[in-house]
């Protein structure tokens, strides 16, 4: 994705007054000007993208289970809310990503925000009108409020502060299934890496990362340096429980394994605020930014027990 930092063109106005030429002590910045080609490209892009994630979806979230007539379904109970969780981080690095876009095209910032706000829950109203033709799932109510807060945080904060203080990051280290859990690992979030990335919650952990130098006036805070706090569960074979039926019929259960959250607060790193003179390195470092850098962490446990980690990934 390309992403180019606009500059802005200043007029300097000269006064005159008593027969002296004066120049004006401040000077408004240009309006930006949309360049048509590149707002084409951009929509064309966004048409592009949204038609191949819907093709892509149904093959590898859908294609498995018949459809039916559209219905709602209250899901809000599943997954330790972990997939509430996925959904707001989507919804927010979709609208960060197309906001940059349009205002690459010359759109102006709050027309960029919010269109890249409209953009990000649209791309999700596509998956869950998808869930609504699935047998297995339905149109969610609870996802929906989930998106509209990560488009949200993206453009409430752009408006008001013309900066993300406030960024939802993501992390993924590979949970420890073993021989009987792996089978069904694969037969919840599939067989693949790409696959488990999207879908294994149990190796997932979403994070909401505050840059503190920016609610801190006159601070020798590093601009870079930001706290986060992560939330992640693991231990979950199914939405409700941990108990299933294979694809065989057979019947598993393992109450042996909880279902635990834990609360983690840890450094991060805002990639933005890394400076360069070379736009493909700014674009790399905002792109990158929607991912929560390895650090060491403390953890609280559903279960009361504390840990800390040198490295958290």
């Amino acid at each position: 994705m390309v992403l180019v930092l606009m500059g802005f063109h200043f007029n300097m106005n000269a006064q005159s007054g008593d027969g002296n030429r004066q120049m004006a002590d401040t000077a408004a910045p240009l309006p930006p000007t949309p360049i048509k080609k590149r707002v084409w490209a951009v929509a064309t892009a966004h048409a592009a993208l949204w038609t191949a994630s819907y093709l892509a979806l149904d093959k590898a979230w859908y294609s498995g289970y018949p459809k039916s007539d559209f219905h709602f379904f209250n899901d809000n109970g599943e997954w330790n809310q972990m997939d509430k969780a996925g959904h707001t981080w989507t919804a927010y690095q979709v609208s960060r990503i197309s906001a940059g876009l349009w205002k690459w095209s010359g759109l102006s910032e709050s027309k960029s925000a919010l269109l890249g706000g409209v953009s990000g829950l649209a791309y999700q109203s596509i998956i869950e009108i998808q869930d609504g033709f699935s047998s297995e799932w339905g149109f969610s109510w609870g996802d929906m409020a989930a998106n509209f807060v990560g488009a949200a945080t993206y453009v409430s904060q752009q408006l008001g502060w013309h900066e993300q203080r406030l960024q939802f990051k993501l992390s993924y280290w590979a949970y420890d299934y073993d021989t009987e859990t792996k089978v069904r690992r694969n037969q919840l979030f599939g067989s693949s890496l790409p696959e488990r990335l999207l879908k294994d919650y149990n190796s997932q952990t979403y994070w909401l990362s505050a840059n503190i130098a920016s609610f801190l006036q006159n601070s020798k805070w590093p601009a870079w340096l930001n706290m986060a706090v992560g939330y992640n569960s693991n231990g979950m074979l199914g939405g409700f429980g941990n108990a299933w039926t294979d694809k065989e019929g057979n019947n598993h259960t393992r109450p042996d394994i909880e279902r635990v959250r834990h609360f983690v607060l840890s450094p991060d790193i805002d990639l933005t605020k890394i400076h360069s003179n070379k736009k493909w390195v700014r674009t790399l470092l905002y792109v990158a930014n929607m991912v929560k850098i390895p650090a060491p962490a403390i953890a609280l446990s559903s279960k009361g027990k504390f840990k800390a980690y040198g490295l958290y990934w």
